[in-house]
């Protein structure tokens, strides 16, 4: 997923949009970035206070533009920016202090990167006299952070403070968005310096492509139009670039079915007839054997990521590619593109609208006529193998129920933010998405302990959207401290707790793959023990614990949650255990060998689909 707004902001943009100071003043470093964040736009930072960055705690308490927010742990801090950067569109702030504090910070800024999603983190680290000599909470978090972020700082002198910032904030929104980390010694906020606004920017190295190549356009309109069974594969960089509405435009205009990946999911309504699904490992059966069997895959804003792509040697083996991406790196690193395009996804599929409706040349033949029985066909995979899922029994309380009723109940308009796995997946599964940024999750990472902070994120940047975070019994208990954060700050986000009492997505594969070896998978939440009592644990944080255990109770118990909008909820929904994400592609194999249940694939006709030999190394364990 690597696209971004085609209107983030430019250093002069966020120059003009701030309050001018001519005049110099004369400040502390800390004074100076509490100012430049004021500057910048910044609304919120999610921090925590600790010896190195003490002294900006003490005019940030001062500042009347800019809210902190005291998380509970380093970590929740950073997943909380990704969750307000990812419901806003704007760059999320994080705040910590030297050492661990810094190090507590890596898991959500290598999330970030993974998932193009824009934040600032801002460290304190120990005078600059004593760097490099192991000082007392001394790391080098800029040395740790540069794999996995798109621009990081070290700044020991407090005149640099304005002009970093800035260029921090830009760097982060603009071309391919990420994390950026600004590290500022101790003896540089306590210095005296001047601050005036704005400041001289150089990136002269910064020159991010947005506007595609007309020629290329040209070639892609070709390749449409000599095609017979196109798919407009779309990633979450469709979403990053606010693309959304040109995105349809385009799949109507032309009547191409669409996929959308598990990061683009709302990029293209669910309930629209042309959309396919979610592809990949426990994608649609529509989606997976639509980019199977296409002829021309039209990739705007994605990656080729393994759990898209199976085994990448059988993956659309009939398929020429055109490869969109604001991020050069990303066009055929991973499948060879025929036509490659760089720029913003709002400004290619902008183009590509013009041209085809130009109506120039071979572009006169792209449009719904052309591709009326590839779109016929793909609607009946749609509706012979619609996703789905079978009881275990009567009175077993479904996982697949339980998200698809709270979807229903809670409507498109409200935000979802999901843990990492079986609940993510049907997450994405059953809810339905009709529009972008209403689906927050960690896609690249698989980051367990995201969906709370990240939900307390998207709540704090929409208050006035109901705000959902789907997490597992597992993914809860790494981070439900911020649950104090929420009650404090008032914070009204609602939590569904998908307890199988299990880490269920491991436990599947040892279903399937290890002969139902329970290898340290149990985590004794609801069978046998409550440990923790969910709803004991809400009580004891100040919030309103409720637990659902039978189908009947169920829609009465997400009503009463949606009622409650004065302090956080959190629903112990006790579901069956063994229940699995289906479909599922066995990671490693070809997306060919798709399962719509246990030892159960589609039925192809013989015509339509030979059968290939597939790896039989599912998990990967070289055997």
């Amino acid at each position: 997923m690597t696209d971004t707004t085609s209107s983030a902001p430019t250093p002069a943009a966020l120059a003009r949009r701030a309050e001018a100071r001519p005049t110099p003043e004369q400040v502390t470093g800390a004074q100076s970035l509490v100012l430049s964040l004021e500057s910048v736009g910044a609304e919120v930072v999610f921090g925590i206070p600790g010896g190195a960055i003490l002294p900006a705690y003490d005019p940030l308490m001062d500042s009347v533009k800019v809210r902190h927010i005291l998380v509970r742990h380093e970590q929740g801090a950073g997943h909380a920016a990704e969750g307000y950067a990812s419901a806003t569109g704007k760059v999320g702030v994080c705040m910590a202090t030297s050492g661990p504090g810094a190090t507590n910070l890596v898991t959500a800024i290598a999330d970030a990167h993974m998932d193009s999603v824009p934040i600032v983190a801002i460290t304190g680290q120990v005078a600059s006299s004593s760097i490099g000599t192991d000082a007392f909470q001394e790391a080098d978090i800029r040395g740790i952070t540069m794999p996995i972020t798109k621009h990081n700082y070290l700044v020991t002198d407090a005149a640099e403070i304005p002009r970093v910032i800035a260029e921090a904030f830009h760097i982060a929104s603009t071309g391919r968005p990420g994390p950026v980390l600004v590290d500022i010694s101790k003896d540089a906020l306590q210095a005296t310096t001047t601050f005036a606004w704005p400041p001289q920017i150089a990136l002269p190295g910064y020159h991010p492509v947005t506007r595609p190549h007309a020629k290329q356009i040209r070639e892609a309109v070709r390749l449409m139009a000599g095609s017979r069974q196109p798919v407009l594969y779309v990633g979450g960089g469709v979403i990053r670039a606010g693309a959304a509405e040109e995105l349809r435009r385009l799949a109507e205009l032309t009547g191409i079915p669409v996929v959308t990946t598990l990061m683009a999911r709302g990029a293209f309504p669910d309930g629209h007839p042309l959309h396919l699904g979610m592809p990949g490992m426990h994608g649609s059966v529509a989606a997976v054997t639509g980019l199977q069997r296409s002829d021309l895959l039209i990739a705007l804003g994605a990656r080729f990521d393994d759990r898209v792509t199976g085994q990448l040697s059988s993956f659309a083996p009939g398929a020429k590619v055109i490869h969109a991406d604001i991020d050069p790196a990303e066009i055929s690193k991973n499948r060879v593109a025929d036509v490659p395009i760089v720029g913003d996804a709002k400004a290619i599929i902008g183009e590509l609208i013009a041209a085809i409706e130009a109506g120039e040349g071979e572009a006169a033949s792209v449009g719904p006529d052309l591709y009326r029985d590839w779109s016929a066909t793909t609607t009946r995979w749609s509706q012979d193998y619609p996703v789905g899922y079978t009881s275990h029994g009567e009175g077993a309380l479904m996982p697949q129920q339980v998200i698809e009723r709270l979807g229903a109940i809670a409507g498109p308009e409200a935000i979802y933010a999901a843990g990492v796995g079986q609940h993510q997946m049907w997450a994405a599964q059953f809810i339905g998405y009709e529009r972008p940024n209403a689906w927050l999750n960690s896609g690249g990472a698989g980051t367990m302990g995201y969906s709370v902070p990240a939900a307390m994120g998207a709540k704090v940047g929409e208050p006035d959207r109901v705000v959902w975070a789907i997490d597992g019994d597992g993914c809860f208990q790494m981070t439900n401290q911020e649950l104090a954060t929420c009650v404090i700050n008032d914070i009204p986000i609602k939590v569904a707790v998908i307890n199988n009492s299990s880490l269920g997505m491991v436990r599947q594969w040892q279903s399937l793959f290890y002969n139902e070896r329970y290898s340290n998978t149990d985590l004794h939440t609801s069978v046998g023990s409550r440990i923790p009592d969910f709803v004991k644990l809400a009580d004891a944080y100040g919030c309103v614990g409720l637990r659902c255990e039978r189908p009947e109770d169920l829609d009465a118990t997400i009503e009463q949650a949606m009622a409650i909008n004065d302090r956080p909820v959190i629903i112990d929904f006790v579901v069956e255990r063994d229940a699995m994400v289906w479909p599922m592609v066995p990671a490693g194999v070809s997306n060919d060998a798709i399962q719509i249940a246990r030892d159960a694939a589609p039925e192809w006709d013989r015509e339509e689909s030979e059968a290939i030999e597939q790896s039989t190394d599912a998990d990967h364990d070289g055997k």
